[in-house]
Order: C-alpha cells, then sequence, then structure tokens
C-alpha cells in the first residue's frame, strides 16, 4: 500500500466519523482531517502493552455483553480470517484504534443524556465568561474535541508567568549551580551545608517548594560525588609518605579506577555545561530555539544514570574504608551479584582494574614462588623460619585478606604450590620447579608473563593452579623419594629406633647392660658409642648403608641423683634437611617416647631371659641341695617351683605383650604408612600419612594420653618383672655362694670360712633353710604384687577405646582364666 491509498482510507474514515453539520461540514472534516494526519505522524503511544489477544477478547466480550452474541462470534470470524492473511503482521494497531473508536462514541453518547446546567455560567477568574462552541444551547453541556484556539498553551503560558511571579532566581541559574553542585563547587544559589551534609538552597530565596525539591534531588550526585572524591584524595595524599603500607596496590588500583570513571563524568559535565547555554524556551517563545537546551526537569534525565553509577561509587567507597589488599577486592566482589546488566557491566569494569596487582601475585606464587606483597595484601604471608619449620610455619594464610570470589580450597592448593616451589628452592637445592610451572602453564594456555590472569576468569585460574601444584608436587615427590630416599630413612628408624631389627637391639642389650647397671653420672656417652658401634658390626647391621648408620646416636637424657644408666640411655636419628621438615624436634621427641617405652620392654624381657638361664633345669639337678635329704630338698623344690610358676606368668604376659606391639602395633601401622607413603600425591599428604603412622603407634601402645592410667599399672609390672630378676639374682647367688662353702672354696674372709666350715654340713642346711624360707616369703610377697598389678591391668584393657587393644586382650586372657579369679574374687 503507497502512501496516496493511505491518505485516502484516512479521508474515508474521517468523512465517515465526522458527524454531518450543516454549513460547514467540509471545513469541520477539513479540520479533523489535518489533526489526523498529524496525530498519525506524531510518536504518541498508548500507554497499554501490544497485547491482539487481549483487545480482541475484549471487544468480543463487549459485544456478548450488549446484547449482540451475533456480531460477536461474526467478530470472532472475521478477526480469525484476518489474522491468519495477515502473520506475520499484528492487527493489535488496528483492533486499537477500532476500540477506541467505539469507545469515544459511547462516552459522547453518555455524555447527551447527562442533566442541563443553569443556564447562565458561573464568571471565570477574571470576570471572563466560560466559552462554549458554537450552535448548542445555552445552559448546555459543552463539549471540547479539539483545541482550535490553543488554550492548551494559553494555560501553559498563564501557569508560567504564575511560577516566574513566586521565583525570583531563573531556571537557568538554578541549572547552572546544579552543575556547579554536580562538580563538588559551591554556586551563588546552592551551597553546601556542611551542617545538614547536604546542597541545598538558602531559605531566603524564593522559589516554589516543587523547585526546590528538584533541586535537592538534582544535588545527590554532587554529594555523592564529593565523597568519591574525598576518598581519592584521602589516598592519594597518602602515596609519598612513609603511610604507603595503608595504602596498597589494590587501594591505589580502585582509587584509579574511580578517577576513570569521574573522567567520563567530567566529559558529561562538559556536554551538559554547553547546553546550559542556550537559553530555556518558554511558551509562547519564537520556536526557532535550538532544542539542546537544559532546564531542571531535562537535567533529571540527563544525570539519572550518572546518579546510579555515583552512588554505587559512593557505596563502596564507604565499605572500603579501613580495608586493603584481598579484604577490599572481596568487599567490592560482594556488590557485583547484582541484576541490572548496566551494574554488572560497570562491576566488572571497575573490578578488572582493581583486582589485577592481586591476580599478578596469584601468578607469580603458582608459577615463581615469589611473594612480591610490599604492602601486606596478599592472602598469603610469609614469615622467617628455620628450613625444617619453613614448610609448616613459613607460609600461612590471612583470612581477612581472602577475597570471596576465591574458595578455601583454592586458597590451599595456591598456597601448597608456592610453598612446594621455595621449599624445592630452598630446602632441596632444586630449579626442576621451573619447568613443570612453565610446562603448566602452556598445558593450560596461559602465559607465565605479567596480564596474564584478571577478574572474571576464575576458572581459567583454578585450571592454571591445578595443573601447577600437579607437576610441581609430583616434581618434589620425586625428589624426596629418589634423592633424599625418604623411605629408607623411615625404615631405618623403625628397625632402630622402634628396634625392629632383632638381632641388633638383642646384642645391644648384651654389650650395654652392665654398663647400663651402673649409676647414671658414672656412664660415658662415648663409652656407650663405642657400644653401639659394636653392636652394628656385630648384627646384620652392618650392611646397611653406612650415610644411615651414621645418622644413629647415643643420647642420654637428663638424670637425676638415682637413676641409672637404663632410666636414661636412648637411641636418635639425626634427620637433615630437608627430611627434618618430617621429622622435626616433636616429631623426634615423640620417637624417643616410643623408644623408651619398647627399650624398658626389651630390658624386661631381657631380665626374663636372664632369670631362665639361672633357673636352667640343669643348674638345679646339679645343686647339692637337691641330693640332700628330703626335708631340705622338698623345701629346696617347693621355692625352686614358687620361682618357676612366677616366671612362667610373667614370661606369659611380655611375650603376649611383646608380640602384640611389635606385630600388631608397629608391622601393621608400618604397612599402612608404607601404602599412604606410596600413593603420597604432594608433601601434605605425607605428613598427614606420617602423622596417622605415629599416631596409630602411640594410641595402640597405650602412651596417649587417654591411656595414662593403664600405663601406670603397666610399669608397675615391668617393675615387679625387674624386681624379680634383682631378687632372682641375689637369690640365686647366695645359693651358689652356700655350694661353694659346702665344698670349701668360698672367696670369703678366712675368719668366716673357718668359722663356716667348723659348723661343718649341719649348718650349711640351716643357712639354706633360712634363705628358702626367705625366698618363699619374697616370692608370695612379689607373686600378689604382681597377680594384683595383672588384674588391674586386664580389668582396664576393655575400657580403652582403640579396638586393637581388645586382641591383645584376648591374647593374654584366652582361657579366660583371669577373668575368673577376677569374678571369683
Amino acid at each position: 500500500m503507497d502512501d496516496h491509498q493511505a491518505q485516502d482510507l484516512v479521508k474515508e474514515l474521517v468523512l465517515r466519523l465526522a458527524p454531518a453539520e450543516s454549513g460547514g461540514g467540509g471545513r469541520d472534516a477539513g479540520g479533523a482531517l489535518r489533526f489526523a494526519h498529524r496525530l498519525l505522524s506524531s510518536r504518541l503511544a498508548p500507554a497499554v502493552l501490544p497485547d491482539e489477544h487481549a483487545v480482541a477478547e475484549a471487544i468480543k466480550r463487549r459485544l456478548a455483553a450488549s446484547g449482540r452474541p451475533d456480531d460477536a462470534l461474526a467478530f470472532a470470524d472475521l478477526h480469525s480470517k484476518l489474522s491468519a492473511r495477515s502473520r506475520p503482521a499484528s492487527l493489535w494497531p488496528l483492533l486499537y484504534l477500532l476500540d477506541s473508536l467505539s469507545s469515544h462514541r459511547r462516552g459522547a453518547a453518555a455524555s447527551s443524556c447527562l442533566p442541563n446546567l443553569p443556564a447562565a455560567a458561573p464568571a471565570a477568574a477574571g470576570g471572563k465568561q466560560a466559552s462554549r462552541v458554537p450552535g448548542t444551547p445555552a445552559g448546555g453541556v459543552v463539549l471540547v474535541s479539539k483545541d482550535p484556539d490553543n488554550i492548551r498553551e494559553i494555560a501553559l503560558r498563564e501557569y508560567t508567568e504564575l511560577v516566574l511571579d513566586e521565583t525570583e532566581v531563573s531556571e537557568a541559574a538554578l541549572v547552572r549551580d546544579v552543575l556547579y553542585a554536580c562538580q563538588g563547587i559551591d554556586g551563588r544559589y546552592v551551597r553546601y551545608d556542611k551542617a545538614s551534609d547536604t546542597y541545598d538552597l538558602p531559605e531566603g530565596v524564593r522559589v516554589p517548594r516543587s523547585t526546590r525539591t528538584l533541586v535537592r534531588k538534582l544535588c545527590e550526585v554532587g554529594w555523592l560525588f564529593r565523597k568519591v572524591r574525598g576518598f581519592i584524595s584521602d589516598n592519594v595524599s597518602r602515596l609519598p609518605s612513609h603511610a604507603a603500607t595503608e595504602v596498597g596496590t589494590v587501594a591505589q588500583a580502585f582509587c584509579s579506577a574511580l578517577q576513570e570513571e569521574l573522567s567520563d563524568y567530567y566529559k558529561l559535565l562538559a556536554v551538559l555545561e554547553s547546553y546550559s547555554l542556550n537559553p530555556i524556551p518558554t511558551p509562547g517563545s519564537d520556536s526557532g530555539v535550538s532544542g539542546n537546551y537544559l532546564s531542571l526537569r531535562r537535567l533529571v534525565v540527563w544525570l539519572a544514570e550518572p546518579t546510579v553509577r555515583m552512588r554505587l561509587m559512593a557505596v563502596l567507597v564507604d565499605g572500603c574504608r579501613g580495608l586493603r589488599g584481598g579484604g577490599m577486592a572481596g568487599a567490592i566482589h560482594g556488590h557485583a551479584q547484582h541484576g541490572d546488566p548496566m551494574v554488572q557491566d560497570f562491576m566488572g569494569r571497575l573490578l578488572r582494574r582493581v583486582c589485577s596487582p592481586l591476580f599478578e601475585m596469584v601468578r607469580s606464587w603458582v608459577l615463581e614462588g615469589e611473594l612480591e606483597d610490599v604492602f601486606g595484601e596478599f592472602f598469603i604471608v610469609g614469615q622467617p623460619v628455620k628450613a625444617e619449620s619453613l614448610w609448616r610455619e613459613g607460609y600461612l594464610i590471612q583470612s581477612d585478606m581472602l577475597p570471596s570470589f576465591i574458595s578455601p580450597v583454592l586458597a590451599q592448593r595456591i598456597l601448597r604450590t608456592g610453598k612446594s616451589i621455595n621449599f624445592l628452592r630452598a630446602c632441596c637445592d632444586d630449579n626442576g620447579w621451573a619447568e613443570a610451572a612453565t610446562e603448566a602453564a602452556a598445558y593450560v594456555g596461559t602465559t607465565t608473563s605479567r596480564g596474564g590472569l584478571g577478574y572474571g576468569q576464575i576458572d581459567a585460574l583454578e585450571a592454571l593452579v591445578v595443573e601447577a601444584a600437579k607437576r610441581i608436587d609430583q616434581r618434589l615427590m620425586d625428589v624426596i623419594h629418589k634423592r633424599y630416599r625418604f623411605k629408607d630413612h623411615c625404615l631405618a628408624i623403625k628397625r632402630y629406633l622402634l628396634l625392629g631389627q632383632g638381632d641388633f637391639v638383642q646384642y645391644l642389650m648384651d654389650v650395654v647392660g652392665p654398663e647400663l647397671s651402673e649409676p647414671a653420672n658414672r656412664i660415658s656417652p662415648f663409652h656407650l658409642a663405642g657400644l653401639l658401634e659394636t653392636a652394628i658390626r656385630a648384627s646384620d647391621a652392618q650392611y646397611d648403608d653406612r650415610d644411615i648408620l651414621d645418622r644413629i646416636k647415643v643420647k642420654m637424657m637428663d638424670h637425676g641423683d638415682g637413676d641409672v644408666g637404663w632410666d636414661v640411655f636412648s637411641l636418635e636419628y639425626d634427620a637433615r634437611v630437608p627430611l627434618d621438615t618430617v621429622f622435626t624436634a616433636s616429631v623426634m621427641k615423640m620417637y624417643l617416647k616410643i623408644f623408651n617405652f619398647l627399650w624398658k620392654l626389651k630390658r624386661v624381657d631381657h631380665s626374663l631371659t636372664g632369670v631362665w638361664k639361672t633357673m636352667k633345669p640343669n643348674c638345679i639337678l646339679s645343686s647339692p641341695f637337691y641330693k640332700e635329704g628330703t626335708s631340705i630338698r622338698a623345701q629346696f623344690v617347693s621355692v625352686l617351683r614358687k620361682c618357676q610358676v612366677l616366671f612362667n606368668e610373667m614370661n606369659h604376659f611380655v611375650t603376649n605383650f611383646q608380640y602384640y606391639i611389635m606385630f600388631e602395633v608397629l608391622e601393621v601401622s608400618w604397612a599402612r604408612f608404607s601404602e599412604e607413603m606410596d600413593a603420597a600425591k604432594d608433601l601434605d599428604d605425607l605428613l598427614m600419612g606420617h602423622d596417622k603412622y605415629l599416631t596409630s603407634i602411640v594410641e595402640k601402645s597405650l602412651l596417649g594420653e587417654r591411656s595414662l592410667g593403664i600405663l601406670r599399672n603397666l610399669f608397675a609390672l615391668f617393675d615387679i618383672i625387674l624386681q624379680f630378676r634383682s631378687h632372682a639374682d641375689r637369690w640365686f647367688e647366695r645359693i651358689y655362694e652356700l655350694q661353694l662353702r659346702g665344698k670349701g672354696k668360698s672367696k670369703t674372709k678366712t675368719k668366716e670360712t673357718g668359722s663356716w666350715l667348723e659348723g661343718g654340713r649341719k649348718a650349711m642346711i640351716q643357712l639354706a633353710g633360712e634363705l628358702f624360707l626367705k625366698m618363699g616369703e619374697d616370692l608370695d610377697s612379689i607373686a600378689k604384687d604382681y597377680t594384683a598389678s595383672l588384674d588391674s591391668f586386664i580389668s582396664q584393657l576393655p575400657l580403652q577405646q582403640h579396638v586393637d587393644l581388645k586382641f591383645l586382650l584376648f591374647r593374654l586372657d584366652f582361657t579366660e582364666y583371669y577373668s575368673r579369679v577376677s569374678s571369683n574374687k
């Protein structure tokens, strides 16, 4: 359809709708046609949503409600056919036009039914009579469908004159002052009031209330600008001074990003100032005035979006005061979670600038191991420590500097990656990490140079950290296991400090036993070191690596006046860098605690072995007391039987307890640690596995804090067994002395020997009887104490929390003998 056809259709529609009036019908139709053309060529749009279906349904309901169901059906049929032919174009404009015309006619018909007004209309303001359309009856309702006499323009002019009468400041002056306020400058009328902390017109300036309210609303952006500019000035002014540590690179980047946003704001204000030079047109003025003028209401539109941005910057400024580094970046990131696309774009642009130094620190730490944090802004902080504490205490995470867009898991991985690089460089003297870091960056597709990562690339950052951590940790594990032979040293500690090398331990007991029986202050550590070397050369330990054997040393613990060598003797293992990261001083102290426990257990076992050697059957049968008469022989056999029974009970306990410690504790724990050692992917896994290994040994060996009560009973049992050994040595030494005296071979003084020999066989038997009686009493006392301590120990075993201790109870009381004895008591 061309323009001529459209004009013809519009003309025909107007002629059909215009009322046919006698006399001037053509003039009225022409005016209506011009009005229609102006209306159709304007940009006016109805304030409703363009919904074709809703308009059609409304028309059908209206037809049906007015008693015209046939017309409603006909309309529905015509609408469906026309919609099918006009697709994809919408029929909404046509339907809306027809519906509006129909509503207008119904409104006109309804108004004609209103009652007549009085004949004389009241005088209008100023003595003017209300005008009416010619041809209408006097006293009727005046219907005005057009504005041929520019009544609206006249009303606007009159309103403008009224406003000017109430205002002593022109709108142009107010616009100029508002623009000054937007720059934080006091104008002629609009000034900053410190008391109320706002820009406002003085109370003496006479302006309409609506204008005053509008000025206050416009000056909000100036108040926000003042706050943002003050924050930038405060931070920039401190940069040259020694207080630069309070600013930092992230704060500097934040101020730079704010300054860049303010630069765009300044450009807008420059454009608005140029527009403010154009005069503001008033109703009735020359229509040739340029459209680029600036009024207060237009200024509201111009400053709408800048106000939103300035308000957001002011919120960020308030939220970032007192923060720095990662804490500041996290606070800004918290405001980026917004549904407005404009706010999202603004915050993304701002955060890319703010987080640039932070991401550069992450890149430098992950790929180079360098902590470039002059102002203390990074969430990883280093502190000077010894080499052995570098991994555990050298680098830590500052939670208050961790931005919210980096998860704690990722932060821990970032921390470990940089720690691995520094550990390889400082403790292992290895540079292979550089190649691993380059390969990781190339694999991910990023670069090792500056600026490779930024805000919004968290996935890329995580991929880089994961790949770098995997490769650098693998390099660290290779160095620890292959160059420094970590597993071999762990096995050496198990064999020598945890007494797993049986022949070495037995020979060491034999050679140092007599020396350790002396008081501790008389024992020379150098002499014990020589005996240790003798035990190594006499056992299979001599075939171990010399580097490992040289690390085993004798250590004498602090001792008191009554301590003997057994109480202070121990072995230590010299773990050097980087192995001392695992075998720290606290760890070696725990190994020392375990060694002392195992050494005491071996000493008890060794003592019982000595008792058995003394009570061997051939020694007993060859004794002259065994060949004597019935009385002394029965007494001798009875004492030896008690001694043998008590020995068997003690040997049963020590053997089973030692089996439990050496196999179900040490060997099982070592097997699990070996599996975890082989599966460890980083040094943290290795440390965790070793800590679990030590903890398992301590808990199962009753050395933990929760087992102090039962441990005291266990040491009481050990002391009773050692007491039994001491008594046995003294008894059998006395018996041996009596045997020698009976044969006349005593090494005692001549006077004593003569007096004893004068007594003859009768005196020897009498002395032996007294000795056997005393032995029986001592054995009964020792057996009583041992039984009480053993019952207490066994009764406490079921109360222990570790499940493996139940197997120890089964081994010690597999016949339920002790349980029955305890129940009978």
